[in-house]
């Protein structure tokens, strides 16, 4: 066993837990098809016949770091995170509609979010699939207010987009996508309220509220979010934006600015961990064992236990998320490693 990995409240500005020592978060993925294979080539000390298989052996020893947490003997791993949970999150929130009919009826968001922006069917693998990959990228890169920038740097132009087609991606989202950009600025606008007037206000199932020199958001399950001495400041764009104090890049207190897509990320991730934390419990309260949490993703160590219960139990609803389309997929492993 290795303790300590996790620190609870680790992040502070939306409370999940934080990687300590291995560093659980950032583990290298496994994509080697012969990972068992490899596996035991270490293990066994064959070194020159992993080389001879292998291209690229540090690589391979790399991805290989994951696997090295095992259940003891006798047992082994289920492994069950949330499907998408951010976007599903986001779309409640947000009141995003259609997006909700896709994840309530087991649709792919990606080929519904390429059709919804380009106005055409696209499938996975059929009409219109290289679409698909258009709409992956902006809905990993554009939910929290990103633009071209974050579409670059979630790798667009190493996918094979091209320069002059980022912008008109940013727009075809933020259009095919009207609630979740009004809710953006809604937040940031009632934020400012807040701390102008010390008057609290709700917005949908979440309150704005200021108390004592603080800035709370109050999430559907009762927990807030704190922002420190907040102050009204310029930001780059010579516009007037919310600042509060707190750990920067250089892991020293500072003023930090913040805006309404910032502290919508900031609050949907907060609703992801009081559900992961959710479903801990429920786990926790049927005695499995839970080894292991990463991001939206639970490690229990099993006899013998079907991989549908659970992600049934993990994907439990708390009754202030009624409406939220949550599912949780998993699968069985003998070490630990992405399916």
């Amino acid at each position: 066993r290795v303790h300590g990995l996790l620190q609870f409240y680790g992040a502070n500005r939306t409370g999940r837990w934080a990687g300590r020592l291995v560093q659980v978060q950032n583990l290298p993925q496994n994509k080697l098809k012969d990972l068992s294979l490899a596996r035991t080539l270490v293990k066994e000390g064959r070194f020159e016949t992993l080389d001879t298989l292998y291209e690229n052996v540090p690589s391979v020893l790399s991805e290989l770091i994951r696997t090295a947490f095992v259940p003891k003997a006798g047992h082994q791993f289920i492994v069950a995170d949330f499907a998408a949970i951010e976007a599903r999150v986001l779309a409640w929130l947000s009141g995003e509609s259609w997006r909700l009919d896709v994840f309530e009826q087991g649709g792919d968001i990606y080929c519904a979010s390429a059709s919804s922006m380009f106005g055409v069917p696209v499938e996975k693998h059929g009409v219109n699939s290289h679409l698909r990959q258009k709409g992956k990228i902006a809905e990993l890169a554009l939910g929290y207010g990103g633009s071209v920038g974050a579409l670059t740097a979630m790798g667009a132009l190493d996918m094979g987009l091209e320069e002059e087609e980022l912008q008109p991606l940013v727009n075809q989202w933020r259009s095919a996508n009207p609630h979740i950009v009004a809710f953006w600025w809604e937040i940031d606008k009632t934020a400012k309220q807040v701390y102008e007037t010390r008057e609290p206000k709700k917005i949908k199932n979440l309150v704005i509220s200021y108390q004592s020199g603080m800035l709370f958001i109050t999430l559907p399950s009762g927990r807030k979010l704190a922002y420190v001495k907040p102050r009204m400041g310029m930001n780059a764009f010579g516009k007037p934006s919310l600042t509060y104090e707190g750990i920067g890049e250089s892991k020293k207190w500072t003023r930090l600015e913040t805006y309404g897509p910032k502290l919508v990320e900031n609050i949907v991730q907060g609703i992801a961990r009081d559900l992961l934390a959710y479903g801990m419990v429920q786990l926790e309260q049927k005695g499995l064992a839970i080894v292991l949490h990463v991001h939206d993703e639970v490690v229990v160590e099993v006899r013998e236990e079907s991989v549908a219960k659970v992600c049934q139990l993990l994907a439990t609803k708390p009754d202030w998320a009624e409406g939220l389309p949550l599912q949780a997929d998993g699968y069985a492993c003998e070490f630990y490693k992405k399916d």
